[in-house]
């Protein structure tokens, strides 16, 4: 299965974490220096839910930003 919302498209995104070593320089060290970028990714928030499309019932896996907007007419 695919982590795609089935009514907006909505699909996993890509992005860094980013280490850092040292103290902050408002605590008196000598400031916080980057030691590496990992990638990973953000996944969006999707729930199975039973829908009404055009009178018959189906099972979608969508966003809650969709559900809460009212996208979509539950079963």
């Amino acid at each position: 299965m695919s982590l795609v919302c089935e009514i907006c498209g909505k699909k996993p995104m890509s992005g860094r974490t980013i280490k850092r070593r040292g103290m902050a320089k408002a605590k008196g060290g000598a400031g916080r220096k980057i030691t590496g970028h990992t990638l990973r990714r953000f996944l969006p928030n999707l729930q199975k839910v039973k829908v009404m499309i055009n009178g018959v019932k189906k099972s979608l896996r969508v966003c809650t930003r969709c559900i809460k907007k009212g996208k979509i007419q539950k079963a």
